[in-house]
């Protein structure tokens, strides 16, 4: 029997058993502060499977030393990663199979058709918080790691499997994995790209502007000038920035399909405290799409030289400059050449699994691969099941069938890189 085959079966005969231990994750509400119980469920079943098993507490004054850490809570008691390691028999490639275990809220469950946390299964999905981004994605890299053990396949190069936290509020979790030493020649993320690959991924950053203007009696506004006014004119400029920043993209080949391939979203405008009041301040807040290659000190110097070309169009931000902040998510873009050969790799694993050709595209948003790029300096790749669309959605969901078919890729793609052992 062939190697493809024996994986594909090996995984067949144990879908419901994997569907389960899925279910099981997914019942845990892992959000920030709260990822025990679910990296509990995770370390145990890679101890089951003989890994190496690390499990630890980031330290929080060992992040503050790195410029991409900002702090969006002072401890991470509750909050352990996870990491386990095959080690490889030789000293082959190395692999890192790097997820997040932390969710977003859910949000009102009774906008829920089911209990967010239910992990319940209809017509071949999978639903619940955190399904799509990213336990569905964490559940096809352990399956396809499982199998190669299952099948007593040694392996030359290590394989370190590292479940994290703190992705969804900056990147906490595997900032504190490379400084513990976590090191490979190249990275796998199955992040939700709907079993696109991704070789490039963009960065991203939160911003906040503030606005000055003058208070004044709603009933003698002229006395007054408005920050919400003022503000407005910043809105404007900042999307014509949006514009200037993806023009170049948009020849790029990654993102010929994309409308807009580094968005700068606009989250939060908010000005005045009273109705009859005019107001004095406004905040505009945001999320500032970091394109593949810059670095984020780059994208904030053109953020910057926006704000001050305001004094240029009007004089009250001459006095007045509007300032901005950057807190929350700061996470740099990453990625891979083009012609890496782990890249190949999953090409044509894809198409051994599939009998068609893969999507080759660029991320529109960041993930930890751009940590391991820039801070760990790993390639870094995204594929995964999951669809983009229900990230952070209500009745998110993944499709059994596709993470099943990413497993078997990813599976087939470890033994190529990592090669088998004599």
């Amino acid at each position: 029997m062939g190697l493809h085959k024996k994986i594909k079966e090996s995984i067949g005969v144990k879908k419901n058993e994997y569907i389960r231990f899925l279910q099981k994750v997914i019942q845990e509400p892992s959000t920030s502060g709260n990822e025990l119980g679910a990296q509990t469920i995770v370390a145990e079943r890679l101890k089951a499977k003989g890994l190496e098993v690390d499990v630890w507490i980031p330290e929080y004054d060992e992040l503050l030393k790195s410029k991409y850490f900002n702090p969006r809570r002072d401890n991470y008691e509750n909050s352990p990663n996870v990491v386990g390691v095959l080690k490889g028999k030789e000293d082959g490639r190395s692999l890192i199979l790097n997820g997040h275990i932390d969710v977003v809220p859910a949000g009102d469950k009774n906008k829920w058709t089911n209990d967010p946390y239910s992990g319940e299964v209809i017509d071949g999905k999978l639903y619940g918080r955190g399904t799509t981004d990213m336990k569905g994605g964490n559940m096809a890299t352990l399956i396809a790691l499982e199998t190669i053990i299952d099948l007593g396949i040694e392996l030359k190069g290590d394989v370190i499997y590292e479940s994290v936290i703190e992705e969804e509020t900056g990147g906490a979790g595997t900032l504190a994995a490379i400084q513990r030493g976590y090191k490979a020649d190249v990275a796998l993320i199955p992040e939700p790209s709907e079993m696109r690959i991704f070789p490039k991924q963009q960065g991203s950053l939160w911003f906040k502007v503030t606005i000055k203007g003058i208070s004044a009696h709603g009933g003698t506004r002229y006395e007054g000038v408005s920050a919400i006014e003022k503000g407005w004119i910043v809105f404007q400029e900042i999307m014509k920035l949006e514009e200037k920043r993806n023009a170049p993209l948009r020849k790029d080949p990654l993102y010929k399909n994309n409308p807009i391939p580094i968005p700068i979203n606009i989250g939060q405008f908010n000005g005045g405290y009273f109705p009859s009041a005019v107001a004095e301040e406004a905040t505009i807040q945001g999320r500032y799409g970091v394109a593949p290659g810059e670095t984020i000190e780059e994208a904030k110097k053109e953020f910057i030289a926006m704000l001050d070309y305001l004094k240029a169009l009007d004089d009250w931000f001459t006095q007045h400059p509007a300032t901005v902040e950057w807190g929350g998510i700061h996470l740099p873009p990453g990625g891979c050449d083009l012609d890496h050969p782990m890249l190949e790799i999953l090409k044509e694993k894809y198409v051994k699994v599939e009998r068609e050709e893969p999507i080759i595209a660029g991320s529109t948003w960041g993930t930890d691969g751009g940590l391991l790029t820039q801070v760990g300096g790993i390639p870094s790749i995204v594929f995964g099941p999951g669809t983009t669309s229900m990230a952070h959605f209500t009745d998110e969901y993944v499709e059994l069938d596709k993470l099943f078919k990413t497993a078997e890729i990813i599976a087939l793609a470890i033994i190529d890189w990592c090669e088998v052992a004599d």
